[in-house]
């Protein structure tokens, strides 16, 4: 059996509006004004309709309609059919406008645990009726064959992609260790004494394993292969416990700056710049959940790094001071 097309499904659904507006309103008169038809074409969908049933849905005379036992089933199957694709269209048309249904983000593990969870509870209070999927992980995603509404990622430049793609801040990288290695193994003054240093490697999605310096002459560091890891978090567990020198994104090394168990070295220097953006498919027809999620990230997350930017400039959390 074929597939009907898209016109047969709109002239199918149109002639049951109108078959279902003649037994309302009691004639073919009476719907042909009301549906701004005149009556030959009131008369004729209701006998395509028929036709493509092989069906007798009313028996006509000159003074009244009346449904056959046919026709009385399909009425009732006609007003669910035409009740659910009323209520999907204005459930789509007024998606633009209310925000409600599932919000699928997905975000590099850092940013999603530092940006995205505490924004979640200020997102779903401001709309109930969205329930929020996060996925979290070092890898980047096909939006669109995955699933996603939304992409969170960073990269050197804009990303070379069909996207919508919304700049939200610059990203960067510091150097850090715990005061307990400095105090053993000595406080690194130029990037260079990092040669000398247990350099701990953090797997960057982005940068990979090299730290670049750049000054008066760019020099590169590989981190060494002591320890390796993909996960901010269990670096900062380690440098915590003196393995080593790391190097640690702006936002995850604020907050670990924060309790004194670790401290910035090189505190003139940033590594690893990088941008932010969140990545979506399209502008136009926007649903409103995904637009109150940009527009939330919009507001919140260039206050938070502007928050940990100064955290990092602070000379309380350096390692000259610290020391």
């Amino acid at each position: 059996m074929g597939c009907c097309t898209a016109g047969q499904v709109m002239d199918v659904v149109q002639a049951m509006r109108v078959f279902t507006r003649v037994v309302d309103s009691g004639s073919f008169t009476s719907a042909g004004h009301l549906l701004d038809l005149s009556t030959a074409q009131v008369s004729r969908l209701v006998s395509d309709l028929e036709a493509s049933l092989q069906a007798r849905l009313l028996q006509r005379t000159t003074r009244r309609l009346r449904l056959t036992e046919v026709g009385e089933r399909y009425l009732q199957r006609c007003r669910e059919i035409l009740a659910s694709i009323d209520e999907a269209t204005a459930e789509a048309s007024g998606a633009h406008l209310s925000p409600r249904g599932h919000l699928r983000v997905h975000a590099f593990s850092g940013i999603g645990t530092q940006y995205v969870v505490p924004m979640l509870a200020r997102y779903t209070e401001l709309y109930p009726e969205v329930q929020f999927d996060l996925t979290l992980s070092q890898q980047i995603p096909n939006i669109l064959e995955d699933g996603h509404d939304l992409l969170l990622t960073h990269s050197r430049s804009l990303p070379d992609s069909e996207l919508v793609a919304q700049r939200l801040g610059t990203l960067f990288s510091v150097v850090c260790a715990s005061p307990g290695y400095l105090q053993r193994f000595g406080v690194p003054k130029v990037p260079r004494d990092l040669l000398e240093h247990r350099c701990l490697s953090l797997i960057d999605p982005v940068f990979g394993e090299e730290w670049e310096f750049e000054g008066d002459s760019q020099l590169h560091i590989q981190s060494g292969k002591r320890f390796r890891v993909n996960l901010s978090d269990a670096m900062v567990e380690a440098a915590k416990q003196g393995m080593g020198v790391c190097v640690l994104p702006n936002f995850i090394a604020a907050r670990a700056m924060r309790d004194g168990r670790l401290v910035r070295v090189l505190p003139q220097w940033r590594l690893q710049e990088r941008q932010l953006y969140a990545l979506y498919s399209s502008r136009r027809y926007l649903d409103a959940k995904i637009k109150a999620w940009v527009e939330l990230m919009k507001e919140e997350i260039p206050r938070l790094l502007e928050r940990d930017a100064q955290d990092l400039e602070n000379p309380d959390y350096w390692a000259s001071g610290a020391l």
